[in-house]
């Protein structure tokens, strides 16, 4: 199926999307889009479309995906959208190469070898894993009687480790003179599922500080004893239960919980989660990687160039992986449009108000909208 350019909807289709995905997903926004600052896009007339697409996979994609879904689909009303956010980024990617997903949600790109095996699905040309949903890990706590927490990369790598036990360790209140800090017993909370929050946090860990967090990174969690959840939701829901409690989530699921402040580079700035930062992250530290696969836009973060005091520490970059040739042509022009919606300026405004994410970078959008003209 092939779709028709048609003349720039306006300012006012754009944002009647961006208002129907806030109604649908719950938003805390106040107010409705301004249309005057809503930009006049050339828009793609998906009213044609019919079909199903199933996908799964980020449970830290799910706020952006309801709100994505919603919006595309006021448009593409022949269009049915299913995105299993149980799954975790690991269920999601295992899901989609044994080909129940049109595409899968992941916040990590595919391994080598996981690229190798997605050629018996895709053919040769590979997948692509395409940069579509840019935020933050926020490290959640639940801790009676303190609510603005600063934490060094040393001492977040020794609660996890279990080195820390107690929050009023003298690392801690360290990183926080001045406050009172309980000795309550520290309970670490951790993902149980596979989950590309946890290889983005081993990840930071692991670069930051080699020498205390000596697990290699990766998306199970390396280390018993913590009280381990299935899902970013169970690692919020187990933190706001509890007293002493620290976890790990991406910042649009944390809802009423606090986040720590996080210590930028090896300085004296600690910094809260903001979307401008995690977009000054990306800009510091993110890069393309060479995977061989045309197309592909897999980025790999260093950690330690994040240095700018307006940059958040822990971004987190979370993908649509998808064959570049499908065993079905109209199944692959319908996936190929609505993940254009998601990556284009439109999307990743709608993401941004329900999400609270941060826009892919519009130099970024760019070669997205080049990747996906590969698809086929």
């Amino acid at each position: 199926m092939k779709l028709k350019n048609v003349a720039a909807v306006g300012t006012l289709a754009l944002a009647t999307a961006l208002a129907l995905s806030a109604c649908a997903s719950g938003s805390s926004s106040s107010g409705t889009p301004d249309a005057s600052t809503t930009p006049t896009t050339a828009a793609i007339d998906y009213s044609a479309l019919a079909g199903t697409i199933t996908a799964g996979g980020s449970s830290a994609q799910a706020n952006a995906q309801a709100a994505w879904v919603t919006a595309f689909t006021a448009q593409a009303k022949g269009v049915t959208i299913n995105y299993d956010k149980s799954q975790g980024s690991g269920g999601g990617v295992t899901n989609w190469l044994a080909g129940s997903y049109d595409f899968a949600g992941s916040d990590s790109p595919l391994k080598a070898e996981q690229q190798t095996s997605a050629q018996t699905l895709c053919g040769p040309g590979g997948a692509l894993n395409l940069p579509i949903y840019l935020d933050g890990v926020a490290v959640i706590y639940n801790l009676a009687g303190v609510k603005d927490l600063n934490l060094s990369s040393a001492t977040i790598a020794k609660i996890f480790s279990l080195q820390i036990t107690t929050w009023n360790d003298p690392a801690i209140a360290a990183d926080n003179p001045g406050v009172t800090l309980p000795s309550t017993a520290i309970t670490t909370v951790t993902r149980s599922d596979g989950s590309g929050t946890t290889t983005n946090f081993t990840n930071y860990l692991s670069q930051t500080q080699p020498s205390i967090w000596t697990n290699a990174p990766g998306n199970a969690w390396p280390i018993a004893g913590s009280s381990a959840q299935q899902g970013g939701s169970g690692v919020v829901n187990t933190v706001k239960a509890g007293d002493g409690t620290i976890g790990y989530a991406d910042h649009s699921a944390i809802g009423e919980l606090t986040s720590a402040n996080i210590q930028v580079g090896t300085g004296t700035d600690f910094v809260p989660f903001s979307a401008e930062g995690a977009s000054n992250a990306f800009t510091e530290a993110a890069a393309t990687q060479d995977t061989g696969i045309k197309g592909d836009l897999a980025q790999k973060i260093d950690y330690t160039k994040i240095t700018d005091a307006d940059a958040y520490p822990i971004p987190l970059i979370s993908y649509a992986i998808l064959c570049t040739t499908f065993a079905d042509s109209t199944q692959a022009e319908l996936t190929k449009s609505y993940i254009s919606f998601v990556a284009s300026e439109v999307g990743q405004q709608v993401a941004a108000k329900n999400a609270g994410s941060a826009p892919i970078p519009a130099d970024m959008q760019a070669e997205i909208a080049t990747s996906l003209e590969l698809i086929k």
